[in-house]
C-alpha cells in the first residue's frame, strides 16, 4: 500500500500549515453559545467512548513511509504507556459498540496490515515489553509462502500469549473496488475460512486492502460473516461510526516520526470535535 512520501520536508510543512489554518478556523466555534455546546456534549455522550485506532504496516529499518523504525515504535508505545492508554482487541471494541461491554479509560486499538515478518521480529517483543495488545490483519495466501511475511506457526505463537489477535486482510490483497462480486466473495470468504482453520477460532474482523471500499463491498463483508471491518480514515471510532468502515489513523515514517505521531493523536479529537472528520 502506498500513501506517498510523507517524509518529504515540503509535504510535512504543507500538512502543518493546513493544521494551523484549521485550528485558526476553530476560534469562532470556541465562542459558540452554551446551547450549541450542550447539544454537542449530548451527541458525544450518546455516541459513547471514543476509541483511537492506529494503523501500522512495517516496523523495520527500511526508511520508507510504511516502515516505522523499531526505536520509534518503541518510543511511541512508551508514550502511550506513560499517558495511560489501554490497548484493546477488535472483539472488545465491537462488544463496546454493541453496548455489551465497558472499555477501559483511554482505549487504543493498535493494528498492523499485511502480516510482515518484522511484525513478529520487532513489533511483537515491543508490545510484550509494555504489556500491550495488537492486531495483525494478514494476507492469508502470503503466510508461509513469502519469507518477508509471518508464518502460521508464528501467528499462533503470538496469539497464544494474548498479545496479538490475527484477523483477515483478504486472500491476495487485491483492490476490492476492481473485483467482481464473485472475486470479492472469494477474497472475503476464503481468507476467513483459511485463517479460522489455521488458528482454531472464529475470525470476525477484516481490513480493506489499501483502505478502499464502497457500500456494496461493505454489504458483502457482512454477508461473508464478518462482524466489522476497518478502513483508513482520520477520526476516532464510536457508536456513530460505520461498523463496516471503522476509522483508523495511519502512522508513517516521516522526517519527525514521533513528533508527527503525537500531533496526530492530539489533533484527531480536535478535528472530530468540530465536525471536520465524520460525515
Amino acid at each position: 500500500m502506498h500513501f506517498g512520501k510523507f517524509g518529504e520536508k515540503h509535504k510535512v510543512s504543507w500538512w502543518k500549515r493546513i493544521l494551523l489554518l484549521l485550528l485558526l478556523l476553530a476560534i469562532p466555534f470556541l465562542a459558540a453559545s452554551p446551547r450549541h455546546m450542550t447539544a454537542r456534549m449530548v451527541a458525544d455522550s450518546e455516541n459513547g467512548t471514543k476509541v483511537l485506532v492506529l494503523n501500522y504496516h512495517k516496523v523495520d529499518n527500511m526508511n520508507i513511509s510504511l516502515s516505522v523504525l523499531p526505536e520509534d515504535f518503541d518510543e511511541q508505545m512508551s508514550y502511550l504507556k506513560k499517558h495511560d492508554y489501554h490497548t484493546i482487541t477488535p472483539a472488545e471494541l465491537y462488544d463496546s459498540l454493541e453496548g455489551n461491554a465497558e472499555l477501559p479509560e483511554n482505549p487504543v486499538l493498535i493494528t498492523f496490515d499485511d502480516g510482515y515478518r518484522d511484525n513478529y521480529d520487532n513489533a511483537y517483543p515491543i508490545l510484550q515489553k509494555y504489556g500491550f495488545k495488537g492486531t495483525i490483519f494478514v494476507i492469508t495466501s502470503f503466510l508461509g509462502k513469502y519469507p518477508n511475511y509471518i508464518t502460521w506457526d508464528q501467528a499462533r505463537e503470538m496469539e497464544e500469549d494474548g498479545t496479538i489477535s490475527i484477523q483477515s486482510h483478504t486472500v491476495d490483497h487485491k483492490s476490492m473496488t476492481d473485483l467482481s462480486d464473485e472475486q470479492l466473495r472469494t477474497e472475503l470468504v476464503d481468507s476467513k475460512k483459511q485463517a479460522e482453520k489455521e488458528l482454531g477460532h472464529p475470525v470476525d474482523f477484516m481490513a480493506y486492502p489499501t483502505g478502499t471500499y464502497n457500500l456494496h463491498i461493505a454489504e458483502l463483508v457482512k454477508e461473508a460473516g464478518y462482524k466489522a471491518a476497518f478502513t483508513i480514515k482520520y477520526g476516532n471510532v464510536d457508536k456513530a461510526s460505520n461498523i463496516f468502515a471503522l476509522e483508523r489513523v495511519p502512522i508513517f515514517h516521516t522526517e519527525n516520526t514521533n513528533k508527527d505521531f503525537i500531533e496526530r493523536i492530539r489533533y484527531v479529537p480536535i478535528f472530530e470535535r468540530f465536525g471536520w472528520i465524520k460525515s
